[in-house]
C-alpha cells in the first residue's frame, strides 16, 4: 500500500502511534469542556464561576510550563509524556464520582487547575519528541498531519462530548474522556523513542530553567515571534473570541453563526497548513507573518456585519492565516534549537502562547464600553498588522533561521 510503503511519513511506526494518540486524547479533551460546563451549572454556577474555572486551567499550563519544560528535556519525552496523560486521566476519572449537584466550586476549580498541569507537561514534550520519531525531511509534513488532526477533532470532540451529555450526562461524559485519555496513552507507551540525542549531563534544576529563558531570548527571531504571537492574541484573538458570539447572537438571532464561523475557521487553517507544506517557500519566517495578516479578516467581518454568509466566509479565510505557522514554526523550532533545548523552548512557547489571553479577555469589557465594539475591533486589526511589520525587522525572523555572522571570519 502506497501510504505505508518505505520512506513515507506513514511508514514510521513510532510517529503513527503518536499520531492516533494525538487522535484520540484530543477528542476527549475536547468533550472535557462541555462536561465541566454541565457540572459548573448543575452546582449553581454562573457564566462567571465557569469563566474562572476555565480560566484557572489557562493559569496553571503558564506558571508551570517553563518547569515542565525542564522535565522534558532531562527524561525521555514519552515517559513526561504518559505521566501527564495519566495524571489528567485520573483526575476527570476522580470527577465522575466527585461531581455532584452539592459540589463546591472551589473542588471543581482545584480539580481544573491540575489539568492544567498536565497541560503544561504535554505541550512542552509533544513538539519536541518529533524529532525521535521523524526523520528532518519528514518533519514539516508530520507536524502538519498532527496540526491537522488536532484541529478535526477539536471540532469533533465538543459535539461527542454535547450527544454524550444529552444520553448519558455531564458525570458519565467525565467517564468517556478519562477513557480516551487511557486509550490514547496505551498508544503512546508503545512508541519507541530515540532519547540518545537526549542524554548530556544534568545542571542544576533552576540552571536548566534559565537556559531555557536565555536560548529564547538569545535567538532573537524565536523570542521575537513568540512576544508577538503573545501580544497580538491578547489584544486581537481576545476581543475576536469574546465579541463573536455577542455580536452574532444579537445582529443575527441565533448561536448557528458562533458555531459555524468557529468551525469554519478551524477548516480554514487545516486547507491552509496542507497547501503550505507542499509549497516550497524559499522564506518561510516572512511568508508565515505576512500570511498571519489574513487573521484580521475576522474581526473586521464583526465590526461590520453585512450578513451571516460572510461573517462565516471571512472566519473561513481568516483560517488560513494559522496554516503556515502549521507547516513552518515547530519545524524551524525543531531544526534550529539544540535537542536538549527544545522541551524548554516549546515549553516557553506554549506559556506565551496561552499566557496574555486571560488578561485581554478580562479587558475586553472595559475596553468596549471605553472605545466602543468597532472601534476597537478595527483598530485591534491595524495594531495586528503593525506588529507584524515590525517584527519582520528582527534578524532571522525573515528565514526563521538565526542568521551567519560573518564579521568574525572576515576579520580573521
Amino acid at each position: 500500500m502506497k501510504l505505508f510503503e518505505a520512506g513515507s511519513l506513514w511508514s514510521y511506526k513510532g510517529y503513527r502511534l503518536f499520531w492516533f494518540s494525538t487522535t484520540i486524547f484530543v477528542l476527549g479533551a475536547s468533550a472535557f469542556p462541555i462536561a465541566l460546563a454541565v457540572t459548573v451549572l448543575d452546582a449553581g454556577g454562573t457564566a462567571t464561576t465557569l469563566g474562572l474555572i476555565l480560566g484557572a486551567r489557562i493559569l496553571s499550563g503558564v506558571v508551570f510550563a517553563p518547569f515542565a519544560g525542564v522535565w522534558a528535556d532531562r527524561l525521555p519525552r514519552k515517559q513526561v509524556m504518559i505521566i501527564a496523560d495519566l495524571f489528567r486521566a485520573g483526575i476527570v476519572f476522580t470527577m465522575v464520582f466527585i461531581s455532584a449537584p452539592s459540589l463546591p466550586h472551589y473542588l471543581i476549580g482545584l480539580a481544573v487547575f491540575a489539568m492544567g498541569v498536565g497541560d503544561a507537561f504535554g505541550a512542552a514534550s509533544a513538539g519536541a519528541i518529533m524529532p525521535s520519531l521523524l526523520p528532518d525531511d519528514k518533519l514539516p509534513a508530520g507536524n502538519v498531519a498532527r496540526g491537522v488532526v488536532i484541529k478535526m477533532a477539536s471540532i469533533i470532540g465538543p459535539g461527542i462530548g454535547g450527544a454524550s451529555v444529552l444520553i448519558l450526562g455531564g458525570r458519565l461524559t467525565f467517564l468517556f474522556t478519562a477513557v480516551a485519555f487511557a486509550f490514547g496513552t496505551y498508544f503512546l507507551a508503545q512508541v519507541k523513542e530515540d532519547i540518545n540525542a537526549n542524554k548530556k549531563p544534568q545542571e542544576p534544576f533552576f540552571t536548566e530553567l534559565r537556559e531555557g529563558m536565555r536560548t529564547v531570548w538569545e535567538i532573537k527571531w524565536v523570542g521575537a515571534m513568540i512576544a508577538m504571537a503573545s501580544v497580538q492574541l491578547m489584544v486581537l484573538l481576545a476581543a475576536e473570541n469574546v465579541l463573536l458570539p455577542i455580536i452574532t447572537r444579537r445582529e443575527f438571532g441565533t448561536n448557528t453563526v458562533f458555531a459555524l464561523s468557529a468551525a469554519a475557521f478551524s477548516f480554514g487553517g487545516i486547507i491552509s497548513a496542507i497547501i503550505c507544506v507542499r509549497l516550497k517557500v524559499k522564506h518561510q519566517g516572512q511568508f508565515s507573518v505576512l500570511v498571519w495578516c489574513l487573521l484580521i479578516i475576522a474581526p473586521l467581518s464583526l465590526a461590520f456585519p453585512v450578513n451571516e454568509y460572510a461573517v462565516v466566509i471571512a472566519y473561513l479565510l481568516a483560517g488560513f492565516s494559522v496554516g503556515p505557522w502549521e507547516a513552518f514554526w515547530s519545524s524551524a523550532i525543531q531544526r534550529e534549537i539544540p535537542h536538549e533545548l527544545q522541551g524548554r523552548v516549546f515549553s516557553i512557547d506554549h506559556m506565551g502562547s496561552a499566557g496574555l489571553m486571560p488578561l485581554g479577555m478580562a479587558l475586553v469589557g472595559p475596553a468596549v464600553a471605553f472605545f466602543g465594539e468597532k472601534d476597537l475591533l478595527i483598530g485591534a486589526s491595524v495594531f495586528h498588522v503593525m506588529i507584524c511589520l515590525l517584527v519582520l525587522l528582527v534578524p532571522g525572523v525573515r528565514d526563521m533561521k538565526t542568521p551567519v555572522d560573518y564579521s568574525q571570519g572576515e576579520q580573521g
